[in-house]
């Protein structure tokens, strides 16, 4: 077995090798608890794919009391579904801001898909390539304040809590292709 990939062009390379999962596309899952880095590393990941488009779980309404899936359904039917026959999907964005959903964006299939957010390489996921990056849990809610506010914080504990119990019953991190360490300073060039 090859040694795992450290810098994103070679993941990228890792990934165009891959076969398609999703209709053309390689669909690219990048999960883990709230704050680890998923965002930062998707969007890295994505300039070196240029054109890969990232797709995200705050794309989707889901409460803070929600079940951590609660964006799979939607995900499915506007993009998964549509990609995976090899037709374009319409994705409108969720702006948590606004607690309004934004325009149509069509998604032609692309190469390289890369969905990220908590639950997007669980059991029935179409990946191709399985993502896990995590962070100690008080470096991950320092983030997660600091982006969200500060009076989010018990609200933060509990979907922690149930993250956390949907990541131990469905096996999500022992099922990565690839392991990243969200604590450590991951540059645009490599990650550990």
């Amino acid at each position: 077995m090859p040694s795992p990939p450290r810098t994103y062009p070679a993941l990228a390379a890792r990934l165009l090798a891959l076969p398609p999962s999703c209709g053309p596309a390689r669909l690219v899952a990048i999960d883990g608890p709230s704050g680890a880095g998923k965002s930062t590393f998707a969007d890295r990941l994505a300039g070196v794919l240029v054109g890969a488009p990232v797709i995200r779980s705050d794309d989707f309404r889901v409460p803070w009391d929600a079940d951590p899936l609660t964006w799979w359904e939607p995900l499915r039917r506007t993009v998964l579904d549509p990609l995976c026959a090899g037709r374009p999907a319409v994705l409108r964005r969720y702006d948590w801001h606004h607690d309004l959903y934004g325009p149509p964006e069509e998604i032609p299939p692309p190469p390289v898909l890369i969905i990220e957010g908590v639950g997007a390489s669980w059991a029935k996921s179409p990946a191709a390539y399985r993502i896990w990056i995590d962070a100690p849990r008080e470096l991950r809610r320092a983030r997660a304040l600091d982006r969200d506010g500060p009076e989010h914080a018990d609200a933060w504990d509990r979907w922690s809590a149930r993250e956390s119990a949907l990541f131990a019953a469905d096996g999500t991190r022992h099922r990565a292709d690839l392991v990243v360490d969200g604590g450590a300073s991951f540059t645009p060039h490599r990650f550990r």
